[in-house]
């Protein structure tokens, strides 16, 4: 397969971001976007997913969160869609269970160039670490929009909102290294009856 990298940079009246993506990186995450708990969310998906990800994101923070939460979702989309190209030769499909403590969360994608977003969770507190939970779900639409995927999250139990969406990032990370990894026997083809994605 070739180089599956990807160097996507947006910028908006709202937000400036530049994001650099290796799909067969090491999980290596560098990421500044003056959101704390966020960047620590992308981190496990860059060790999960082991995928070298470099987001730099400055956005009007003093306004709230969602402007730039939403469009580093946009932009991570529009990376991994110019990182996988044609998608000849990739396993297309991922899914993970990840529990920590009580909670316990399932994720599934398929790189089927159709976006959809199927989102199940309730949070048990509305803010963690600052953060307002809501903004989880406009990460994932901005992602799903413009990876041109289909994503199902399920948190299937929990208490603590920390481990809930812990378990949703982690999780997330894992379907996407399955769907990700090379298969040698569909190489050079397209995992597809109609032969695009």
């Amino acid at each position: 397969m070739a180089h599956r990298i990807a160097s996507v940079e947006r910028n908006t009246l709202e937000t400036q971001i530049q994001i650099n993506l290796n799909l067969d990186g090491t999980g290596v995450g560098e990421f500044k976007t003056g959101i704390p708990f966020f960047e620590h969310m992308l981190d496990q998906v860059s060790r999960h997913g082991m995928v070298d990800l470099s987001i730099q994101a400055s956005g009007d923070l003093e306004i709230d969160d969602h402007h730039t939460v939403e469009d580093v979702g946009i932009t991570l989309g529009q990376a991994f869609a110019q990182a996988v190209g044609d998608k000849k030769g990739m396993t297309r499909y991922g899914h993970a269970y990840v529990p920590l403590d009580e909670a316990l969360s399932r994720v599934v994608i398929d790189f089927s160039g159709r976006p959809g977003l199927f989102y199940e969770i309730s949070f048990t507190r509305s803010v963690v670490g600052g953060f307002d939970v809501d903004l989880f779900r406009e990460f994932f639409q901005g992602f799903v929009n413009h990876a041109q995927v289909t994503l199902h999250v399920d948190n299937l139990k929990g208490d603590n909102s920390h481990h809930q969406i812990e378990t949703v990032f982690k999780a997330f990370g894992r379907a996407l290294r399955m769907a990700l990894t090379p298969d040698s026997r569909m190489s050079g083809m397209i995992p597809s009856t109609k032969g695009s994605l």
